[in-house]
């Protein structure tokens, strides 16, 4: 194989096609709109049956309702209407009712009566509200990740708040673009960065045109022993879950889907070089590359749904560093091998937002990698029993070259991933001077504890997309979780470097009845410059210890930033409980910055 000494990465998916067979089809993916009767008008189609009629606290109308009709029928007389007073609202205005029909005048004639009155303080049209809309898009009632209450990630209110991505560009950095009608609107001039022209399937190296020519090898084309596959068109299905277009009365939605997605293309047949991804990082970024144009429209996101066992080597981090100091923000898939992502790349680079995958029941999917390194987790879907439990989004149907456009369901980290590259995107719109630190803390910080199980290591838990805008400022604030104490310790504690001495950090827990739970969940953020030189253990009052993490030679990554789960059920829940850290290894330093309990 060409470049045969270069790491080789591949993509985080893992499709249902090999289990169960085609997806969602073609010939079901072109309904039309859903009728009139359906959606809300429009504002400026909106009919007006009544009038608010708000008096000066002095008038006569504003005390008697006898005088509010009296004025109400006098207004009409005058504007040529039949208008009448029909009853006294809770702040003290009037509801006038213009009858079935405006008779000869038009609306703003009545309201220009009213106002002409020195005695009325303001006229506002009683207009019709309606419960907030979901996209009318086909198949987004299949959509459960976006909206559903056990294990969505609360998209759907976030869009409430009004934040859909409008002006902000997410870089998918993977197999390129298929041409898709439920994307089309939303794409933006993006690369093909694979520099292997075998590979690329396209007749040449890097240019300018990342077409997803299709990723389909044979059996040992790859390496000796390697399956034949077919064409994934992953970086399309990626590119869905970030940016498909909402209410176009087909297909999915997006969770930015007014955002811009900039496919640039990395992965061919047989994967994608460690170099060329590097470079690819820089560009979408806002970089230089050489040899390459500049970026028109550097991505405020990226997201990296793909990786390869090995530790992160410098190229990757440094690129990444670029990017996060353009003020981009890295969002990385854990991988799907259902072990510590701390031996997966890009995964275990620092300066990255790296996700792990849940099911539709709340539980770490059982192929999603985990451990120290996740920072949260987002929907990756489950598949193996039923593709309703997958990630619905935009595909297409030939297993080599491109074909006809459909939708499918797939799991994955990779799936995970432009869950929250698309929430990342929702946070840019917000507040467009945003850092990638403020937006990893906030959407860590404000993530639900998962409903499900993890074993390893989830990080923060599920991410949360309203709350994590409401946390900036606006969106809506979902209610706490009224059986949840949380207590927290923020004061900071050196560790000393290797000399085998114990760092203990207390929480005092009062007020909590009984015993803790068999979930207890265990968040910690401690600053290291080498989290493999660190054991942090959970002291239970009366002394029994529990393990969270131990250490490992082969974990170079910085901090632990991790939630973990512990079955305490056998210790009373109120008591001093500490958090134990040792160093075993010189060289490295740090800190616990905080930790908490949640009960």
């Amino acid at each position: 194989m060409n470049g045969s000494r270069r790491l080789r990465i591949s993509l985080l998916a893992v499709t249902s096609a090999a289990l169960l067979g085609s997806g969602v089809t073609a010939a079901a993916a072109t309904p039309g709109a859903q009728p009139d009767r359906d959606r809300p008008k429009a504002a400026s189609e909106t009919t007006v049956e009544r009038l608010i009629v708000g008096y000066e606290t002095k008038a006569a109308e504003a005390k008697s309702d006898t005088e509010a009709r009296e004025d109400a029928e006098a207004k009409g007389r005058k504007a040529g209407e039949a208008l009448s007073f029909e009853r006294r609202l809770g702040t003290g205005a009037a509801l006038v009712d213009l009858g079935d029909e405006l008779k000869g005048g038009s609306l703003q004639d009545v309201i220009d009566t009213f106002e002409a009155d020195p005695d009325v303080a303001y006229v506002d049209r009683d207009t019709r509200m309606y419960a907030t809309a979901a996209p009318n898009d086909t198949y987004y009632n299949r959509q459960w990740d976006l909206f559903e209450s056990t294990a969505g990630m609360n998209v759907q209110n976030a869009w409430d708040g009004g934040a859909t991505g409008r002006g902000v560009t997410v870089a998918v950095i993977d197999t390129g673009y298929v041409t898709h009608s439920d994307l089309g609107a939303n794409i933006v001039p993006g690369y093909d960065f694979i520099s292997d022209a075998a590979n690329a399937r396209d007749g040449g190296g890097r240019d300018g045109n990342p077409r997803d020519e299709g990723d389909w090898s044979a059996e040992n084309e790859c390496y000796s022993g390697s399956r034949a596959s077919d064409s994934s068109w992953h970086g399309t299905h990626v590119a869905g879950t970030v940016a498909a277009v909402a209410n176009n009365g087909k297909g999915v939605a997006g969770v930015a889907y007014n955002a811009k997605v900039q496919p640039v293309r990395v992965l061919g047949k047989c994967g994608g070089s460690t170099a060329d991804i590097a470079d690819a990082i820089v560009w979408a970024s806002g970089g230089s590359v050489p040899g390459v144009p500049a970026n028109p429209s550097p991505a405020d996101v990226i997201n990296l749904s793909l990786g390869g066992s090995g530790s992160c080597q410098t190229i990757t981090q440094n690129a990444i560093n670029g990017a996060v100091g353009r003020g981009t923000t890295v969002v990385v898939a854990a991988g799907n091998s259902n072990t510590n992502a701390a031996g997966f790349t890009p995964a275990n680079c620092g300066n990255v937002v790296n996700v792990a995958a849940s099911d539709r029941e709340g539980n770490r999917a059982s192929y999603s990698n985990y451990g120290s390194s996740i920072d949260i987790t987002a929907p990756g879907g489950e598949t193996a029993y039923s593709s309703a439990n997958g990630i619905l989004s935009t595909l297409n149907s030939s297993s080599t070259t491109p074909g006809t456009e459909n939708y499918e369901a797939y799991q994955g980290t990779s799936m995970a991933t432009p869950h929250i590259a698309g929430l990342a995107a929702l946070m840019y719109e917000k507040d467009p001077a945003v850092t990638p630190s403020r937006v990893e803390s906030l959407i860590k910080n404000n993530a639900r504890t998962l409903p499900g199980t993890c074993s390893g290591g989830c990080g923060y838990g599920l991410a949360d997309a309203a709350r994590t805008l409401a946390a900036m400022g606006g969106g809506t604030t979902p209610d706490p979780d009224p059986t949840e104490q949380v207590f927290t310790n923020s004061e900071n504690w050196s560790i000393p470097d290797a000399d085998g001495r114990y760092v203990y950090s207390n929480i005092n827990v009062s007020g909590v009845s009984g015993y803790a739970p068999s979930d207890l969940k265990v968040s910690v953020d401690i600053k290291h410059t080498y989290r493999g030189d660190l054991r942090v253990q959970l002291v239970a009052p009366g002394g029994s210890i529990r393990t969270l993490k131990d250490t490992s030679a082969s974990d170079s990554a910085d901090n632990v930033l991790a939630t973990y789960t512990v079955d305490a059920s056998s210790v009373p829940a109120s008591g001093t409980w500490q958090l134990r850290v040792t160093d075993v290894y010189s060289g490295d330093t740090g800190y616990i910055d905080s930790w908490s309990l949640t009960f």
